[in-house]
């Protein structure tokens, strides 16, 4: 998983920070003890002990019993009816609790099926073994089959992936690299069922963060369906899933807090800089999330997980920094064009405008660099008619606020397309349009 400075100077670049597992602490609290009060040894409170009784001094004498006067007699025939009522209010009696006490038996013991209940607490509602198929548990029941883990040269929990048409896996570039360098040695995919088998890599693009592997295996695999990052807006919901931390089957869920949001988590090392125009998604993203799709409200896939900005790991513990509700994903859009090309070249194209940028301009745009190596003749922004020193402030009806923001809007294009590009010269704003290059990776 990539991390995402907060900010970057003239020249800087971030390094792609690659996590390893850590392992989850057990962590509970303490327990307190509740002391028991117990009884007498063998289980039951002392009786009273009967003793002799006593005969009274002679000095005090005992005092006699009061005498009541003699009760009235009862006749016999109305001794016989007061001995018949009291015997049929006691059978009533006992007959009513009895049958409560059998009735509620009953009923309990038929409501729960005879198992142990706990008394007197209600029922068991019957497991629901369905789920809406809008709702986050039927969308996740839908993709999750297509979704990978991929290990590296063994090492558990690299990253994730998805399975796409033809057998292939979308992941990240720098799940299968350290520092530019290919490590796929050993590739593995781990599908969902727990199978693991061996990969072998398609194609792979720097410039974008994006890799092809694919499987040796000939059982047909269930590929995930592909949606329009385009028609995303701020505020719609989106599901993350994938492997954190090597836990497989992960999935989290958030919204859309961002669009075409600049993002450049460079892998350092002298490797290419990568420049991509983001989604931005509070669904949680942790290292291992790298390559997992990003699908909308529909199941569909409209990101590939690749990027966060963290508050930075902790010198004292040596601590990772975690997700912080910042996460970043390559818009389907942009991955499915570059994924095109790797599975019938190995090689990707990218968009570029022939020109130069002043990466220390510190001003609002993009400038080109002032000098005669700003603009490449007879490229794209020379045809248009900018020149050395231009500063662009639009592309594709887009602001472009930096060098930065204007080659991830860039990257974004297909090589040939068309773009608006708005530029400032001498203080005066000026409109062109150039048809965009290509260049291989």
């Amino acid at each position: 998983m990539s991390q995402v400075p907060g900010r970057r100077g003239a020249g800087e670049s971030s390094v792609i920070v690659q996590a390893s597992p850590r392992t989850a602490e057990n962590s509970s609290p303490a327990a307190g003890k509740v002391g028991v009060q117990p009884g007498s040894p063998d289980g039951h409170l002392d009786a009273a002990q009967d003793g002799a009784q006593s005969q009274p001094s002679a000095a005090i004498p005992a005092p006699s019993a009061p005498r009541m006067p003699p009760s009235p007699a009862v006749p016999p025939q109305r001794r016989a009816l007061i001995v018949t009522v009291a015997v049929a209010l006691a059978a009533a009696l006992a007959g009513a609790l009895g049958g409560g006490l059998v009735g509620g038996y009953v009923g309990f013991h038929a409501a729960t099926g005879g198992t142990q209940p706990g008394f007197g607490l209600g029922t068991v509602s019957p497991a629901l073994t369905a789920r809406p198929p809008a709702s986050v548990a039927g969308v996740a029941a839908r993709v999750l089959p297509s979704v990978v883990m991929v290990r590296v040269n063994g090492n558990q929990g690299t990253g994730s992936g998805f399975i796409i048409s033809g057998g292939y896996i979308v992941t990240d570039n720098h799940v299968v690299t350290l520092d530019g360098q290919l490590r796929h040695a050993s590739l593995q995919v781990v599908f969902s069922s727990g199978q693991s088998v061996p990969a072998r890599l398609i194609g792979r693009d720097p410039y974008s963060d994006i890799a092809v592997i694919k499987p040796d295996t000939y059982g047909r695999l269930p590929a995930a369906a592909l949606g329009n990052s385009g028609g995303l807006q701020v505020g719609d919901p989106v599901l993350a899933i994938g492997a954190p931390l090597g836990l497989a089957g992960t999935v989290t869920s958030g919204i859309v807090s961002a669009l075409h949001r600049p993002v450049q988590p460079g892998s350092g090392g002298g490797s290419a800089q990568v420049y991509y125009d983001a989604i931005q998604t509070d669904a949680p993203i942790n290292p291992g999330n790298s390559g997992g799709p990003l699908v909308d409200g529909h199941g569909k896939v409209i990101g590939v997980d690749a990027a966060i900005d963290t508050l930075g790991a902790d010198p004292l513990t040596g601590a990772q920094g975690g997700s912080i509700g910042l996460g970043f994903a390559i818009p389907i859009n942009q991955v499915r064009l570059i994924a095109t090309e790797l599975v019938r070249t190995g090689h990707a194209a990218h968009a570029v405008i022939g020109a130069v940028l002043n990466t220390a301009y510190r001003g609002s745009g993009a400038q080109i660099l002032n000098s005669r190596a700003g603009i490449r003749p007879a490229g794209p922004a020379a045809r248009a008619g900018l020149r050395p020193g231009d500063t662009v402030v639009g592309f594709g009806g887009q602001p472009s606020s930096s060098a930065y923001a204007l080659l991830d809007a860039v990257r974004s294009q297909a090589p040939g397309a068309r773009a608006a590009v708005i530029y400032v010269r001498n203080g005066v704003t000026r409109t062109a349009e150039l048809r965009l290059g290509s260049a291989l990776s």
